[in-house]
């Protein structure tokens, strides 16, 4: 059992077929509940900003 039977998985992926042993991914509608999450914005830095010291006169 190994890359030449045709009954494993590694055998389908070794022969490049598919099958019971091996199925195809099926690939579902846009907009279903587990559609993947688009990447988040890069990180943004807060910049800080030093107030000027300003006396009481």
């Amino acid at each position: 059992m190994g890359k030449g039977d045709r009954r494993t998985a590694k055998g389908k992926r070794y022969n490049s077929s598919y099958g019971i042993a091996r199925p195809k991914a099926v690939t579902k509608a846009a907009g279903s509940a587990s559609a993947p999450v688009a990447k988040k914005a890069a990180k943004t830095t807060k910049k800080v900003v030093a107030k000027k010291a300003t006396k009481a006169a």
